[in-house]
């Protein structure tokens, strides 16, 4: 049986293990979060290496992967610094793959309730989900861009797509260099919400992005929404439920009762592929059009 394993710097309480089937072939995949701690990441990526067939990288991302320029989060790297022999991905391929058909996906399965209430998407951050952020600015909707308000906690909401790529290439390099706790909730603080922009959130009939930025700043009420998001385990899904979210988009297919990670997911396809690499782009589609990978819509309310 093939092993993929997420180390994750998230809350260990969304911690999970399913054995799945893809293209023939078994496959282990396993969430292990550390609570914040990127040295204990460090160490576990250092104890599995070589004795696993891939490696996800959750809680964080390598880098901004913007079109085909990555720029690198350099306080992130030192934690696969001394992995040497498991293929590591962030999840950036399927983001700029998988993710890249969710408007369409939304039209298909809800294109009537999006006639009725119109189609604005609230992006939390378009570099973090480039694929995603993309789906939606050409999929015609009017896009509001969160990156500075969600990720810097700057109040400057951004509503045009080729600003977000020139500020992506501006502030890509610094932003490498900035501690990673500054970026993303990482441990305990993705349990706690704290509202803000609000009427960013009441704006948009789509709310759009990682799920812990989507969770983070949230209101109370979000009657009638549609949530596209990834990662979310029962406690979420209750969560937007209780809000009063209508659907809820997950990009990866819901396995035992939660969706995982799209680094979790794109480890599981390079081990099942034998490849013993990151997996390009178009392999990432093939694979991906073989298995019937879609993202899936749920009715909360």
């Amino acid at each position: 049986m093939k092993r993929a394993v997420s180390i994750s710097i998230g809350s260990s309480k969304r911690d999970k293990a399913v054995e799945i089937e893809l293209l023939g072939e078994k496959v282990r995949i396993e969430r292990i979060g550390t609570d914040g701690d990127m040295d204990k990441a460090a160490q576990l990526f250092r104890e599995l290496d070589g004795k696993v067939d891939a490696f996800g990288l959750g809680g964080a991302d390598l880098g901004l992967m913007v079109e085909e320029t990555l720029y690198p989060l350099r306080p992130v790297w030192k934690m696969i610094a001394d992995v040497k022999h498991t293929p590591v991905v962030d999840g950036a391929g399927l983001k700029n793959t998988l993710e890249n058909r969710i408007a369409q996906a939304l039209e298909e399965e809800v294109g009537d309730y999006l006639n009725t209430v119109g189609r604005r998407a609230l992006i939390t951050g378009a570099a973090d989900r480039w694929g995603m952020a993309t789906s939606f600015a050409y999929g015609g909707y009017q896009c509001v861009f969160g990156d500075l308000m969600f990720g810097l906690g700057v109040p400057i909401a951004l509503h045009n797509f080729n600003t977000v790529r020139t500020l992506a290439r501006v502030i890509g390099p610094i932003v490498g260099y900035l501690p990673f706790e500054w970026l993303y909730p990482t441990g305990e603080k993705q349990e706690k919400r704290i509202p803000k922009w609000g009427k960013y959130y009441q704006w948009a009939s789509v709310i759009a992005g990682d799920c812990h930025y989507v969770r983070r700043h949230m209101p109370d009420h979000l009657n009638g929404k549609i949530i596209a998001t990834n990662t979310t385990t029962d406690r979420d899904v209750e969560i937007f439920r209780e809000a009063g979210v209508k659907y809820l988009l997950t990009s990866t297919p819901v396995l035992d009762g939660r969706s995982f990670g799209t680094n979790m997911m794109e480890a599981a396809l390079i081990a099942v592929s034998g490849k013993h690499r990151p997996l390009t782009r178009q392999e990432l589609n093939e694979m991906i059009d073989q298995l019937g990978f879609k993202p899936q819509i749920r009715e909360l309310n």
